[in-house]
């Protein structure tokens, strides 16, 4: 198997980067115009049920401070002056800072001090803009918005802003509801996301449950979900012919499908490819399907071995990015995903598993 290091080495270094500190709080603060000496209620909530945690008085001139121990994992919290709200996210032990008015407390505010913050912020505004241009204020058929936010969504599926995308509501109605099937494989790859990398996040258990107790069938799952009946990410990339090829079209198509992470520059390569296509003789008349994620630094090199294939094989260059392979999360390769009934059901690592793997599902 082969490290990534060495093919997306900018990404492993912005994931190895962090800062220290010997502070074990947040802080949030701030100025609301024309809120002198009012309180505000300071909220952190439990999977949508929100509570007080602490009040909050303004000062004369305006400004404000709170806060509060580190939960130990990031979380969204809200200020509340009158039953207006306003949200933001907190990683760790930074700080955020809020500046608003009063009379306009949840319409005309700012939200910054921290690249989550930032994120969430633009997520609001995104929002506000759809509701200004909808007077019934249900979202849940703006394509549009569900768009620029899955967008946003997908840039960081196991970030805190992530899950406040899929648990946000407008007037009562989710904008990605469970009961819609494409908003589903949403809520499903952001659950896939945090099981993998947040296995003990409190978020975990309740997005997995979102998705499961939504799923049109009667399935099993056990408490750990390292793989399993959960939803995938779409992946659209281009082949060796330079059609673009969709991992979502492969998968409407196809009712097993096999998604396999590689690269064609490393010794296993050949071998591996002699695997696979005896699985694509033996079953492809039967429904499967393969689509091959080459990550490889020299693209003529997979081309030219690509090109004659018989299953899909797309090239996922630097350029584009290892925004898959932080959705997957892949460490090594080969990776291996057993994509059936529009969710992840198997990972496998080991390619001396593979075709015992896919044979369970014929």
């Amino acid at each position: 198997m082969s490290k990534l290091l060495n093919i997306f080495a900018p990404a492993a270094a912005l994931l190895l980067a962090a800062s220290c500190s010997h502070s074990s709080e947040w802080h949030v603060k701030g100025n609301v115009e024309g809120g002198a000496d009012k309180t505000m209620l300071l909220e952190a909530s439990s999977n949508g049920r929100w509570y007080p945690i602490d009040t909050v008085t303004i000062a004369s001139n305006g400004s404000f401070e709170a806060s509060q121990p580190a939960a130990g994992y990031p979380d969204i919290y809200r200020l509340n002056l009158d039953g207006k709200t306003i949200y933001f996210p907190i990683d760790s032990i930074e700080t955020v800072t809020v500046s608003t008015k009063a009379g306009a407390f949840d319409t005309d505010y700012t939200v910054e001090g921290t690249a989550s913050a930032d994120m969430l912020m633009n997520v609001d505004n995104r929002i506000q803009q759809a509701i200004n241009a909808h007077n019934s204020g249900d979202l849940t058929a703006d394509t549009s918005l569900k768009h620029d936010l899955t967008e946003t969504l997908l840039a960081d599926p196991s970030g805190i802003v992530a899950y406040y995308i899929i648990c946000k509501s407008v007037n009562g109605r989710p904008i990605f509801s469970p009961a819609v099937k494409s908003d589903l494989r949403i809520i499903g790859a952001v659950a896939n996301a945090y099981s993998e990398q947040r296995p003990t996040d409190p978020r975990t258990t309740y997005l997995k449950d979102l998705f499961l107790s939504n799923k049109p069938r009667n399935i099993t799952v056990s408490d750990s979900i390292t793989a399993g009946e959960i939803g995938y990410f779409n992946i659209d990339l281009f082949d060796a012919r330079g059609q673009k090829q969709s991992l979502e079209a492969l998968a409407e198509k196809k009712p097993v499908v096999l998604l396999n992470f590689t690269s064609f520059s490393e010794t296993f390569s050949p071998g591996l490819n002699v695997t696979l296509n005896k699985l694509y003789d033996r079953y492809s008349s039967q429904g499967l399907g393969i689509y091959q994620v080459a990550l490889d630094s020299d693209e003529y090199k997979w081309r030219q071995a690509a090109k004659n294939l018989p299953w899909i094989s797309v090239y996922n260059s630097q350029a584009e990015g290892e925004s898959a392979l932080v959705q997957y999360n892949v460490y090594v390769l080969p990776t291996f995903f057993i994509i059936k009934d529009d969710t992840v059901a198997e990972r496998i690592t080991n390619p001396a598993d593979l075709e015992k793997a896919v044979a369970k599902y014929f």
